[in-house]
């Protein structure tokens, strides 16, 4: 059988081809920005939902956004781990327009849960669970099977990383949704607002369920003939019966068993978790950095710029990450992204509190590159699925369900970012974030400051500035060190995951 990698990396049209992949990132990102900036304001200061409501709905929203990416990958793929036992053989094209398919359902209502957030239609503490829970459902469907198509599409890593660079571009574009929107953000007349959210909505709606057709239709077109015609040949090749290897089902306990002792995606995961909270980290305190640290010293239009960067800017600088990946590998980029963020971490420490440039440039680097530095990682779980697949002997490689349950060992990394970041913030200074009030004597905040004239809350917000990335770069240049899927390694999982596509069992003892 003719590979899918290489069929689609010889099409004539393979930049729009990727500039087609690419726009689904921009029907998500539209809306994604806009809801995390506005949702948590709204229920509070409009449909004013009392605090117990809230927590007890981000609790509940807290379980379900870690379970449903396994969920939804195990319910989509675990066909593709099963097909084995009836004889049938689920081919890579099937696969593709299966996740097309998906994505052009679960596009449209992903951006109709979204309009469910801006207007009052129950009572708040109600209504705020079920948005929550049906708004991240379909996000999770969305960015499931859009992630797992970067697997399944290609498998070299040039194709890849052309697929994600233009991810990167049309999400850079989506992020001036966030721009437009403080023109029509007003709390007392909220009318406007809707209108701007309805005009999103529609055209991420459209986006979603044409895009997802053309591509469809171009892959039926481009690619199943070809698939066609290789299999009919290889049928009648002399010496060459057809594909009739059957192998038991693989259950769920057998999948977990047999990711627990995937070695790289163990490593893979202990390293994703602390960069999940270090992204969460500073967007959690990314405000109240500028406000304890900077607010004295620049302007509020200074301040709303560097927040704008740290929004666009990762986009933009992931385009040029992605070229150093095609040339030195992602593993070795994002080892040097981490090594970075040591270095700087160090230099602003030993520089000190009071040098303001020094951290306004710190303070916008650390978010653009550490948000930079995960918008890496699907082409290394991409890779993953590669080894999976291969190691695993298996059919069909399931692209989803490993997408999710990465998910669901990082996930955890999203709530200890608030949880630690303000019991650090305590412990530094006494400043209790949600009594806007010191939690015990100012005088023994500031005997951290040994003689210093700095104020404590300013001192304690600049030492969980510096060591938080600085203690996340030691543990991830740990656990990375012992990642081995780059270099030749994984040229040679990539040549036998294509050679058994060709159709030729090969083993896995070279590895």
């Amino acid at each position: 059988m003719v590979t899918l990698g290489g069929t689609w990396g010889c099409w004539n049209g393979v930049l729009s081809t990727a500039v087609l992949y690419g726009s689904l990132a921009l029907f998500t990102s539209i809306l994604h920005n806009v809801f995390l900036l506005y949702y948590v304001e709204t229920f509070v200061s409009i449909y004013k939902i009392d605090k117990v409501s809230f927590w007890v709905g981000e609790t509940i929203f807290l379980i379900w956004n870690s379970l449903n990416d396994p969920l939804f990958g195990w319910l989509s793929d675990r066909s593709l781990l099963s097909s084995a036992q009836s004889g049938s053989h689920i081919t890579s094209p099937e696969v593709v327009l299966k996740r097309l398919n998906a994505l052009s359902t679960s596009g449209p209502l992903f951006a109709l849960s979204f309009l469910a957030f801006w207007v009052a239609w129950a009572q708040p503490g109600l209504q705020f669970l079920l948005c929550l829970c049906l708004y991240d459902g379909f996000l999770t469907m969305v960015d499931l099977h859009h992630s797992a198509l970067l697997a399944d599409l290609a498998v070299s890593a040039t194709a890849r990383t052309r697929l994600n660079f233009y991810c990167s571009v049309f999400s850079a574009i989506g992020s001036f949704s966030v721009f437009m929107s403080y023109g029509f953000w007003d709390k007392e007349n909220f009318y406007s607002f809707r209108l701007f959210c309805v005009a999103l909505a529609a055209f991420s709606i459209l986006g979603f369920f044409f895009v997802s057709r053309k591509l469809q239709l171009r892959f039926k077109k481009e690619i199943l003939p070809k698939q066609d015609e290789a299999f009919a040949l290889k049928e009648l090749s002399v010496g060459n019966a057809p594909f009739t290897h059957l192998e038991k089902p693989v259950t769920i306990g057998q999948y977990l068993k047999q990711l627990s002792k995937h070695k790289n995606f163990m490593w893979f995961v202990s390293m994703n978790l602390i960069q999940v909270f270090h992204c969460h980290f500073n967007s959690n305190f990314f405000p109240l950095f500028l406000e304890h640290l900077l607010s004295d010293d620049i302007s509020a239009s200074t301040g709303s710029i560097l927040l704008g960067i740290s929004f666009i800017a990762p986009h933009l600088n992931n385009l040029y990450f992605l070229t150093l990946c095609q040339r030195y590998g992602v593993y070795q980029v994002i080892q040097w992204l981490f090594l970075l963020k040591l270095g700087l971490g160090v230099v602003i420490l030993l520089a000190g509190a009071d040098h303001i440039y020094l951290l306004c440039i710190f303070i916008a680097s650390n978010r653009v590159f550490t948000e930079g530095t995960c918008k890496l990682l699907k082409l290394v779980i991409s890779d993953l699925v590669d080894e999976d697949f291969v190691v695993n002997q298996r059919q069909q490689a399931a692209s989803a369900l490993l997408f999710g349950m990465v998910a669901l060992l990082t996930k955890p990394g999203q709530t200890f970012a608030p949880l630690i970041g303000t019991w650090l913030l305590c412990v530094y200074t006494g400043y209790d974030v949600f009594e806007r009030k010191p939690a015990r004597d100012p005088v023994l905040a500031s005997d951290i400051s040994s003689g210093s004239g700095t104020p404590p809350l300013r001192l304690g917000c600049f030492y969980m500035l510096v060591f938080v990335p600085i203690t996340c770069a030691l543990l991830q240049l740990a656990a990375w060190s012992r990642f081995t899927l780059h270099g030749r390694k994984l040229q040679a999982i990539k040549t036998l995951r294509q050679g058994t596509q060709h159709g030729h069992l090969v083993g896995v003892k070279a590895i």
